[in-house]
Order: structure tokens, then C-alpha cells, then sequence
């Protein structure tokens, strides 16, 4: 098991934040979905009196039940250990925003010898809480705190080109936060040691834990996962800076529009679409954006 804590310091307010993911993630599931492929929504329905954090109060919120089918252009390696039909992944999550908790699974294939839990926090501040997500005193030796600075960090396109599907891929200057200038919030660029100089502020505590018991394999695949967890956040969050002027002043009411026409699209391209989704650690990443 490794378990490591992502924080992700941006230039907006937790507020704005909840809007601005939401949009992001279903912008980008559009370009995932296809051929039979990609995401499917089970379940959609409020939930009440969850606990989220370890030793935390109860929540109450939304619960999304998705499930998605990935068999096209996982790395060659993991298709040789995998036999046909057994990529398919269930996501269910518990959104009770700023707090969020997610669970992986494959219950057809690897039950519980495999999963996967993402607990996400959004505060405002700069990433300088100690211990957000309440872990107990074992667990706080094992997690590794891991930043992400969405400026300054590198980027490396072959690495992104292989695993990410054609909206997240690569470098794009127009999602280059060293670049962007928000015409209408006037943020931006992002130079030097901005973290410190941003107002508003906000920093999204993914807190990752990556269980894959079968051996000999279960090593290699909790690193690889855990790597592309952090490549996937960089580039995600840097899209959803540099998209400001798309969602800012958006409402509620708007993303909930936009949710529904999303479900409508992603039913019709994953049953007559070609072939779009690219991998796992994409959905693992924008795991807590439930956007219903």
C-alpha cells in the first residue's frame, strides 16, 4: 500500500473552485467516451450522515455511482496481464463539497485484491495545513506529501502524449499558467514564487491510497498508478486555471445544464462514437470532480 497526499495550491477561491471543476471534468469526459468506451453514470442521488474523514463528523451530499470501460490504449504491459473485458472500473463517490471522498474498484475481475481511495479536501489556504484528513499517527509516517505547482512544474509531452487522451495531452500554450492572462478576472500569469503572492488562494488536499495485492506486480503498478496520479493533477489543474474566463460567472443552474447535455453526449458516443478513452489515471484523477 502507498499513500501519498497531493497538494495543489490555485489562484481562486474554494467557491469558485467548485464551479470550476465541475466544468472542467465535463468538458473533458467528452473527449473520453466512445466506441463502447469511456464513462458511464449508474447512479445519481443524494446520500446523508456518511463519515468521510477518518475520525470526522458525518456529511451529507451527493453520491455518483460511474462506471468506466477502458480496454483501448492502457500500456501494452498491463493489457498482457489483463485478459479482454476485465478493464472495466467502478467509481463511487460521496460529494459533500469541499469535502470529497472516492473509491475504485473492480469487482468482476479483482475484488479486493484492488483499491483505490482518493479523500480531497479544498481549503483556503497555501498547502500548509499538517494534517487535513485527521490520519492516525501509523498512518502519518507512511504518507509521502507530495506538492504540485501548476506553474512552474514540468510538463513532459512524450510521457503525456502515451497516456492522455487529445484534451489533456501534451503541452498547450493556451494552458500554460506562465502565459495565461484572464481577461476577465485579471489573474495571471503565474510567475516566480506566485503561491505566495496569490489572493484569493485556495489548495485542493488529495489525500491517494493505492492498494493492488497481487503479486508479484502489486509494487510496480501502486508506483505507476501514484505517477500518473501526480502527471494527471498538474495537467488538470492547469486546464482548469486557464479555462477561467470559460466558467467564471457561471451558476449552478448552468453546470447543471451543461451536466445534463454532458450525460446525453457521453450515452450517445459511448454507444455509437469510436473509440476516445485513453486511460485510467485520467478518470482517477479528475476522480472528485462528480459533476452531478
Amino acid at each position: 500500500m502507498i499513500i501519498k497526499e497531493y497538494r495543489i495550491v490555485l489562484p481562486i477561491s474554494v467557491e469558485e473552485f467548485k464551479i470550476a471543476q465541475l466544468y472542467t471534468f465535463a468538458e473533458a469526459s467528452k473527449n473520453e467516451t466512445g466506441g463502447g468506451e469511456g464513462v458511464e453514470v449508474c447512479r445519481n442521488e443524494p446520500f446523508w450522515n456518511v463519515p468521510l474523514v477518518e475520525g470526522g463528523k458525518a456529511s451529507d451530499g451527493q453520491f455518483t455511482h460511474k462506471v468506466y470501460r477502458i480496454q483501448s490504449k492502457v500500456p501494452g504491459w498491463l493489457r498482457a496481464i489483463t485478459p479482454q473485458g476485465s478493464l472495466e472500473f467502478h467509481e463511487e463517490a460521496w460529494n459533500a463539497y469541499p469535502l470529497c471522498k472516492t473509491e475504485f474498484s473492480n469487482p468482476a475481475y479483482m475484488k479486493e485484491n484492488f483499491r483505490l481511495t482518493i479523500q480531497t479536501l479544498h481549503l483556503p489556504d497555501r498547502g500548509g495545513s499538517p494534517n487535513v484528513h485527521n490520519l492516525s499517527p501509523d498512518k502519518l509516517k507512511k504518507r509521502e506529501v507530495v506538492h504540485v505547482d501548476i506553474a512552474n512544474d514540468e510538463i513532459n509531452p512524450k510521457a503525456l502524449s502515451v497516456s492522455l487522451s487529445y484534451s489533456l495531452r501534451d503541452y498547450r500554450e493556451k494552458w500554460d499558467p506562465q502565459k495565461f492572462r484572464s481577461v476577465k478576472t485579471n489573474r495571471g500569469p503565474l510567475i516566480g514564487p506566485w503561491q505566495d503572492q496569490s489572493e484569493p488562494v485556495m489548495c485542493c488536499y488529495k489525500l491517494v491510497t493505492v492498494e493492488f495485492k497481487w503479486f508479484p506486480v502489486g509494487p510496480k503498478i501502486e508506483s505507476f498508478i501514484h505517477k500518473s496520479e501526480r502527471r494527471l493533477f498538474l495537467s488538470f489543474h492547469r486546464q482548469l486555471f486557464c479555462s477561467i474566463d470559460e466558467w467564471s460567472g457561471l451558476t449552478m443552474a448552468n453546470i447543471r445544464k451543461l451536466e445534463e447535455e454532458t450525460k446525453a453526449d457521453l450515452d450517445k458516443q459511448r454507444n455509437h462514437g469510436d473509440i476516445r478513452s485513453h486511460f485510467l489515471a485520467f478518470f482517477i484523477a479528475c476522480s472528485n470532480s462528480v459533476f452531478f
